[in-house]
């Protein structure tokens, strides 16, 4: 048992799992500040300019009080759509700070070339055969 909680604690401790809490809590966050986005400023006006329609009360009556609510899905794929677009940008930019952070990384590690002494004196009898 106590060689369980010790594998437990060197994994609940290792970065990677506190990295993946915290980017589902930020994760979530940004869910609700997204649905509040669709719901309280996108949708109101794409109604406004499709001619005062409200999503939220787009339904499809089926029988007695059941309804299908399109409106609410379309504000989720919305919402949807533009976390994926945030997303996507956000994992190119950071995609392309981790390759020139590599390529920056290469340059230091690349030993500088010394010339051979051979190249030396044959640059040397190339430049007095150019005079």
């Amino acid at each position: 048992m106590n060689e369980f909680v010790d594998e437990f604690k060197k994994f609940a401790l290792r970065g990677n799992a506190i990295d993946l809490a915290v980017g589902v809590v930020i994760g979530a966050a940004f869910t609700g500040i997204t649905n509040s986005l669709v719901t309280n400023i996108i949708t109101p006006l794409m109604g406004l300019l499709m001619g005062d329609i409200d999503f939220t009360h787009l339904v499809i009556p089926l029988r007695g009080n059941v309804v299908l609510q399109y409106g609410v899905f379309v504000q989720s794929v919305i919402a949807f759509l533009i976390t994926a677009v945030v997303l996507f940008v956000f994992v190119k930019g950071m995609n392309r700070v981790a390759h020139l952070a590599h390529l920056e990384r290469n340059k230091k590690n690349t030993p500088t070339a010394t010339k051979s002494p051979e190249l030396v004196v044959l640059e040397e009898i190339r430049d007095s055969i150019k005079k």
